[in-house]
C-alpha cells in the first residue's frame, strides 16, 4: 500500500504549505502561554520538515481510496 512517487511530488507542496500554516498558528496560540512567537520563514522551515510524514500519511489515505473505487 506505498503510495506512488508521482502522488507524493504532486501532494506535497500542500502538505508542507498545511503544516507551515498549522505551526504559525499553533504558535500564536502558544503565545497565550508565554510562548515564542514563530517566525514565518522557521513556520516554513517546519512545514517542510513535517510535510513529509502528514503528506505520506494522507498519500497513503488516498491509496486506499483509489483501490477501494477500483474493486480491489
Amino acid at each position: 500500500m506505498t503510495p506512488s512517487p508521482r502522488l507524493l511530488a504532486a501532494l506535497y507542496p500542500f502538505g508542507a504549505g498545511a503544516m507551515g500554516v498549522n505551526l504559525s498558528f499553533t504558535s500564536l496560540i502558544e503565545s497565550w502561554l508565554g510562548w515564542p512567537v514563530l517566525t514565518p520563514w522557521q513556520a516554513v522551515a517546519g512545514g517542510l520538515v513535517l510535510g513529509m510524514p502528514a503528506t505520506w500519511a494522507f498519500a497513503c489515505h488516498i491509496t486506499r481510496l483509489m483501490r477501494k473505487a477500483e474493486g480491489g
